[in-house]
Order: structure tokens, then C-alpha cells, then sequence
């Protein structure tokens, strides 16, 4: 027992050793079906090689891993001598279910595909039938069958094999015997050769593909590249985030600019200039140009390049507030800060246009606030 146990260990061992993952089978992988025929003999007494009859049969099977499997065996018995079958050609039939273990894959470990050459064993049960047997009626036993396939695989793809196939069955329960023994008066041994098919998979293969497996020191590799990229990610959502708040402090702007009235250039002729309605206003204190006052400067540059003669000057005002030569600075920051934007922005020559800063005023609009402003006169029209 001791011997026994110790076997079976390092046939475990080995089979560890050597064991390669395969990616997972479907329900309808890794079947196969086959034929075979052969002659089968009695194992005792006289009929020992005396009485050899032919046999033919089918097998389907199906393997869960490159190492086990289970087959469905069935097979008819003929005889050599017709009329010891007393009026049939069949003389037996014979089903049994088996496990199959594939040694070559157990202790050499699976390769991706079969071997040119395999060893495989089949142990199961089954059920015989016999037609008017020697005089006796017609008789069913259950079977035991145990072989040994020496198997070759062939084919563009491992598809077929061809193996031969030494057996034993026994008779569990034959004439004059109760429960479940061998009947060694029941007993033949079988060779058999076989053709065997195996269905296409859906890996689009025929047999188990090896499965990629990767160690741990690339799976860190991956996860950190995964986590690089999520930061990446989350850093791009943010200055997303940020745009979108852009796009709609600018979509305010010029929603408040749509919503104001809508201004009119207007020639105001004087003795020396004209005066273009339009104008720019400043917040307190400063000489950039908010989004919503881009409108204006819209108007003045359509206007330029509809009258080519035009030459304007850009006057900026400040409002009371503060010293005058800070407001006198200021009213000259603004107007240049319009001249540049008409320069920049919409492309109008430098040359046509001129700047003046005119200091602190109240007086031209009623609103003081109004009149922190840059207001533009055509020149050119009183020339």
C-alpha cells in the first residue's frame, strides 16, 4: 500500500511539473469521433487464440484537458463461424463508457499541440448483449474494459489520429455468478486499430491552445502604465474641465453683448471730423479690452475696410476718479490698447490710425462710468 501511494505521489509531481495552462475550452470543443475494427479472443481454457472473430466499432469523445477525457465506446461482435451464431450475423454488441488519460501529456506536459507519437489509457463500464449464445437465450452483462491506445497524430493540423489498441473486457455478472465479479470464463482480449477525427475549436484550432501566461514583474509593467494613463487622463479631464468654464464665460460675453442694443454707425460731421458712434468701455482702473467690447471694434474695422480712405483717431477718456496724471496715463493706455487689437486682430493698417489719450472728463456722457471709454473720428472726412 505504502509502494502504492508512493507512485501515485510522484505521478502527481510530475504531472505539476510539467503542466501547461490552456485557454478555456467552450462547451462544444475538443470533441472527436472514430472508428475502428480489429479480432478478439477468449482468454481461458481451450478458446484461448482457438476462435478468433472479428469485431467493428464507433467512439465519440470529447477531452476537458489535455490529459483527461471521457469516450463513449460501442461495438459489434461478429462471428467466424456463422453458424455458432444460430441464425445471426451479429453474434454481441458491447457499449461502455470510459475515462481516457493521455500519459504522454501527464508526465511530458502539453506543448500547444499533440506529439507525433501519444500513449493513452481507457478504463471504464459497460453493457454486452449476446444473440443465442451456444445454446443459451439471449443474455446481457455488464462489462469492464480496460486498454491501452499507442496512438500517431497526423495531419496539417493535428486533426487526425490513428492509434492501435490492446484491450481486455470482462463479464461482471456472466452465467451462475451474483453481484458484481469477474467472470474470467467471460473474459477476451481484444487488438484494435481505429481512425480518429477531432472537430475544429473555437480558438480555430483542433486541440487545446496553450494559454499566455505572464509573470508577475510584466503584469507590475502593465498596471503602472494603466495608472500613467489614468493620470494622464484625469489631468486631461481637468484642463477640459477648464476650457468648458472658458468657453462659457466667453458664450456670456457675447450673450450680453447680442443682448445689448444694437449700435448704429452714424456720421456726425463737424467742421474737421467725423464722429463713428461706436465706442469702448473700460472697467475702472483698466486698459484691456473685455470680450463683450469686441463688438464695437467689429463695427469700426467693417468700416475701415468698406471706406479704404478712412483714417481714424482713437481718443481714450478716463473717468474723475484719481489723480489726473495717473488718469491722463490711463486714457492714453486705452486708446492704444484699441489701436492694437484693430491692428492685431482685424488686420488694419497701423497708418490709419492714430491715438490720444484725453484725460479725465465727465462731460462726455451723463453716466460717469460711460465715460471711461475710447470713442474714434474719421479724419479723413474733413479733409
Amino acid at each position: 500500500m505504502k509502494k502504492l501511494f508512493t507512485l501515485f505521489a510522484a505521478a502527481s509531481m510530475a504531472a505539476t511539473v510539467s503542466a501547461q495552462t490552456v485557454t478555456e475550452s467552450k462547451t462544444f470543443d475538443n470533441f472527436y469521433v472514430g472508428i475502428n475494427g480489429g479480432l478478439t479472443t477468449n482468454t481461458t481454457g481451450v478458446r484461448w487464440m482457438h476462435n478468433l472473430n472479428p469485431n467493428a466499432g464507433l467512439r465519440i469523445g470529447r477531452y476537458f484537458t489535455p490529459v483527461f477525457g471521457v469516450a463513449l465506446d460501442g461495438n459489434a461482435y461478429f462471428s467466424n463461424k456463422p453458424g455458432e451464431s444460430r441464425g445471426t450475423f451479429v453474434r454481441e454488441i458491447n457499449a461502455s463508457a470510459l475515462a481516457t488519460v493521455n500519459f504522454s501529456n501527464w508526465f511530458g506536459g502539453y506543448k500547444g499541440e499533440p506529439r507525433a507519437f501519444e500513449i493513452i489509457g481507457l478504463y471504464g463500464f459497460g453493457w454486452e448483449r449476446t444473440f443465442n449464445n451456444k445454446g443459451f437465450d439471449n443474455a446481457n452483462y455488464l462489462t469492464s474494459k480496460v486498454a491501452l491506445d499507442f496512438a500517431f497524430n497526423f495531419g496539417s493540423k493535428k486533426q487526425f489520429q490513428a492509434y492501435i489498441e490492446p484491450a481486455i473486457y470482462y463479464a461482471l455478472n456472466g452465467v451462475g455468478y451474483s453481484g458484481l465479479k469477474y467472470n474470467l470464463d467471460e473474459s477476451r482480449v481484444q487488438l484494435n486499430a481505429g481512425l480518429v477525427y477531432r472537430f475544429g475549436n473555437s480558438n480555430g484550432t483542433h486541440n487545446f491552445q496553450i494559454a499566455q501566461v505572464r509573470d508577475q514583474a510584466e503584469i507590475d509593467g502593465l498596471n503602472a502604465q494603466i495608472n500613467n494613463l489614468r493620470n494622464d487622463l484625469n489631468g486631461k479631464d481637468s484642463r477640459l474641465a477648464e476650457k468648458d468654464r472658458q468657453i462659457a464665460d466667453l458664450q456670456k460675453a457675447l450673450d450680453d453683448c447680442n443682448n445689448q442694443p444694437k449700435t448704429i454707425i452714424k456720421n456726425v460731421k463737424s467742421e474737421t471730423v467725423t464722429n463713428l458712434q461706436p465706442t469702448v468701455l473700460f472697467r475702472q482702473g483698466k486698459s484691456v479690452i473685455d470680450p463683450a467690447q469686441y463688438a464695437p471694434l467689429e463695427l469700426i474695422a467693417s468700416y475701415m475696410r468698406n471706406h479704404p480712405e478712412a483714417k481714424v483717431e482713437i481718443r481714450g477718456y478716463a473717468s474723475p476718479e484719481g489723480s489726473p496724471e495717473l488718469n491722463q496715463k490711463l486714457s492714453d493706455a486705452r486708446a492704444q490698447a484699441v489701436k492694437d487689437a484693430l491692428v492685431k486682430k482685424y488686420k488694419i493698417a497701423a497708418s490709419r490710425l492714430t491715438t490720444k489719450g484725453m484725460g479725465v472728463t465727465d462731460t462726455l456722457f451723463e453716466e460717469v462710468s460711460f465715460n471711461r471709454v475710447a470713442t474714434f473720428n474719421d479724419n479723413a472726412k474733413g479733409e
